[in-house]
């Protein structure tokens, strides 16, 4: 299979790893010989990608050998990727993070590794100040230019707040999970199974999502007490799970 990383961005990566890794990242890799098409693909995209710094280790649990470590990460269904620095983040991926999520995982590890992300002070507030578990779905799609904004947005919430499990999953590798979620037009972001945004937003309207979503309150818009209104986002691809 041709190399997935070009070579004009695997040097462009070892110099920002480089430069920018604090402590080592272990990506856990979840993937199953049969019934997964594109496990083989992301496994050559994470060798790939560990093999840009010292820092970067993967660690490869093959299903149904490794159910129990399956289980244990919250893994349901593969390819799943989820990162590990000082402690387990609640950062994970369902499909290959390639195209448009590229960018996402490479800043997401460079997160892991220093332990703590950056953002406005107002979304920082929102997010250390979830108290109760929020688990956070964005669903996205390989053409989607606005779905590594969400992405990013929540995997810091989980970077930073140890409550916060935040997903990426890739509609068309999980097309039965995402007609179950409804999924037209992604970026769709579910949290705690019940709030529901689509569109990319702004990190802290997305940290007063979570914050709302984890206290089991309505958020932007979704009835007359809803604590927060805001625009609907015009950022939005559409997505077609039929064809």
């Amino acid at each position: 299979m041709p190399q997935l990383i070009s070579d004009k961005d695997r040097e462009y990566l070892k110099r920002v790893f480089s430069e920018r890794l604090r402590k080592q990242v272990t990506i856990l890799f979840f993937t199953r010989e049969q019934d997964c098409p594109l496990c083989k693909e992301t496994r050559q995209f994470l060798d790939e990608l560990v093999a840009l710094s010292d820092l970067l280790k993967l660690e490869v649990h093959e299903l149904p050998a490794d159910d129990a470590v399956a289980r244990q990460h919250g893994i349901d269904k593969v390819p799943a990727i989820k990162l590990r620095g000082e402690r387990d983040f609640g950062v994970r991926y369902f499909g290959i993070p390639m195209g448009y999520e590229f960018v996402a995982i490479v800043e997401d590890v460079i997160d892991v590794s220093w332990g703590t992300a950056d953002m406005p002070a107002k979304a920082m507030e929102l997010v250390l100040a979830i108290d109760k578990p929020v688990h956070i779905q964005v669903f996205v799609s390989p053409t989607c230019p606005y779905c590594p904004q969400a992405v990013r947005a929540v995997h810091k919430f989980a970077v930073l707040n140890e409550l916060v499990t935040a997903d990426m999953v890739e509609v068309t590798e999980f097309p039965e999970v995402a007609k179950r979620y409804e999924v037209q037009g992604v970026p769709r972001i579910v949290a705690n199974e019940t709030s529901v945004m689509v569109g990319a937003y702004p990190d802290t309207a997305l940290a007063q999502f979570a914050y709302f979503a984890s206290e089991g309150k309505p958020v932007f818009g979704q009835g007359k007490d809803s604590p927060a209104v805001i625009a609907p986002s015009t950022q939005v691809t559409p997505v077609n799970l039929d064809k």
